[in-house]
C-alpha cells in the first residue's frame, strides 16, 4: 500500500483486521493534506448540487466514524479525539443569506438534517457571531477530528495489527501480463506483492501505469492555527461563512480554513492566505482577533474532474487506488478503508461505491 496518510494507513488496518499482511510504503513529506487539515466531519455542509453519489459516500462515512474512532482507540491504546459538535452556516449580508437559504432548500429535499435560523436565533446559539450575521442553518450532527491526534492513533493501531510501514519513496508500479505485481522504490529495489494500493495523495496520477489512469491534480489549501484561553472559545460548534469556517477543538485550538488555490505543487503558506482566512473570520466572529497565533500551514488536496474520489479496482488487474478525496479525506476515510478491505476480501461493498470506481475516467475520457 502506498501512503501514510489517514485514508492509506486506514486501509492497511482494515486489510490487515482482514486477515492480508500488509506493508504501507510512503516518503513523508509536507504534501500530506491529512496533517493540515482541519478536520470536519460535516457531510450536511458539503452537500451541492450534482454530487449525489459523493453525498452517499459522506453520510455512510459519517456514521461511522464514531465506531471506527472507538475500534482505533481500542486496537491501538490512544485517543483519537472524535467529537460531535455541531455546525452553524450563516450569512453575512441578504446576498449570501439568499444563497444560504438555496442549499438550506437542497438538504430539505434530500432530507439532510438541517433547520434554517433568523439572524437572532444564530446569535443565541453562538453569542460570538457578528451582528452583521443575516441568518443560516444549523446541522447538528456535524463532528470533527483533529486529524494529527488521529493520525497518531492509526499508526498506533496499525502497528498493533503488524502492518508494517517502509519510509521510501514509490517510483513506479511494477506490472507485467497486464497485472500490478509490485512497486519500485527511488533507490532501485522492488517489492513484489499480491496486489497494490495506491493512496498517494496528490501524486496518484503520477503512479498510475497505463491502462489505470486516474486524473488527480493538486489543490492547495492554507489554515491558520489559533488558540484561546481556557473558558474564552470564540464558539462552540463549527462556524462556517461563505468563505471560511472557523473549527473549535475540545483543548483550545481554533482552526482556521481554508483557502482553495490551483497552484499545482506550491506549498507556500503565503501572507494573502493568511490575511484572507483572519478577515473573514474576524467578520464572522470578531473574536477570533483577541486569539494567540499558533501557526499556519498548507497542504495539497488531491481532487478529481467531478471531485468525489476514486475508490477501487482499476483496469489493471491487482490494483487498487483510493484517492481524490479533495476536501473531503477525513471525512470519507472509515468508509474508504472499510470499503477497500471488502474489495480485497472479494465481499460486498457499501452501496454508495458504486458510483465511486476509478473506472468511470476511463469510460468518460476525463482529464485532471
Amino acid at each position: 500500500m502506498v501512503g501514510a496518510g489517514l485514508v492509506g494507513l486506514g486501509c492497511a488496518l482494515e486489510a490487515a483486521a482482514g486477515g492480508a499482511d500488509v506493508l504501507v510504503v510512503d516518503a513523508g513529506g509536507v504534501e500530506r493534506a491529512s496533517e493540515v487539515a482541519a478536520g470536519m466531519i460535516a457531510p450536511v455542509g458539503e452537500a451541492s448540487w450534482g454530487e449525489e453519489g459523493l453525498l452517499a459516500a459522506a453520510l455512510d462515512s459519517a456514521r461511522r466514524w464514531p465506531e471506527w474512532a472507538r475500534r482505533l482507540e481500542e486496537r491501538g491504546g490512544e485517543p483519537v479525539g472524535y467529537r460531535r459538535c455541531g455546525a452553524l452556516h450563516v450569512a453575512l449580508d441578504r446576498d449570501e443569506a439568499a444563497e444560504l437559504r438555496r442549499y438550506h432548500e437542497l438538504h430539505s429535499e434530500l432530507g439532510l438534517e438541517s433547520s434554517w435560523l433568523a439572524a437572532g436565533a444564530c446569535r443565541r446559539l453562538e453569542p460570538g457571531l457578528s451582528t452583521d450575521v443575516a441568518g443560516g442553518f444549523e446541522a447538528p450532527g456535524e463532528a470533527e477530528v483533529d486529524p494529527r491526534v488521529a493520525l497518531a492513533a492509526l499508526r498506533s493501531a496499525c502497528a498493533a495489527a503488524g502492518v508494517r510501514v517502509r519510509a521510501a519513496r514509490v517510483e513506479r508500479v511494477l506490472t507485467g501480463g497486464g497485472a500490478a505485481r509490485g512497486v519500485a522504490l527511488d533507490d532501485g529495489v522492488e517489492i513484489a506483492a499480491a496486489a497494490v494500493l495506491l493512496a498517494p495523495g496528490a501524486r496518484l496520477s503520477a503512479l498510475c501505469p497505463p491502462g489505470s489512469e486516474v486524473p488527480v491534480r493538486p489543490v492547495k489549501g492554507e489554515i491558520v492555527r489559533l488558540r484561546a484561553r481556557p473558558g474564552e472559545e470564540p464558539c462552540e460548534r463549527i462556524v462556517g461563512s461563505e468563505r471560511v469556517y472557523i473549527v473549535p477543538r475540545a483543548g483550545g485550538e481554533v482552526v482556521l480554513g481554508a483557502t482553495v488555490e490551483d497552484r499545482g505543487f506550491d506549498l507556500r503558506v503565503t501572507a494573502g492566505g493568511v490575511h484572507e482566512l483572519l478577515r473573514e473570520a474576524y467578520r464572522a466572529v470578531p473574536e477570533v482577533a483577541e486569539l494567540e497565533l499558533v501557526g499556519c500551514a498548507a497542504g495539497l488536496r488531491p481532487t478529481t474532474p467531478d471531485n468525489a474520489p476514486a475508490i477501487g479496482w482499476t483496469e489493471v488487474d491487482g490494483l487498487m487506488v483510493a484517492g481524490g478525496h479533495h476536501r473531503n479525506g477525513v471525512l470519507l476515510a472509515p468508509f474508504t478503508a472499510e470499503t477497500v478491505a471488502a474489495l480485497l476480501r472479494r465481499d460486498e461493498v457499501p452501496a454508495a461505491a458504486a458510483s465511486l470506481s476509478p473506472r468511470r475516467f476511463a469510460a468518460s475520457g476525463a482529464r485532471s
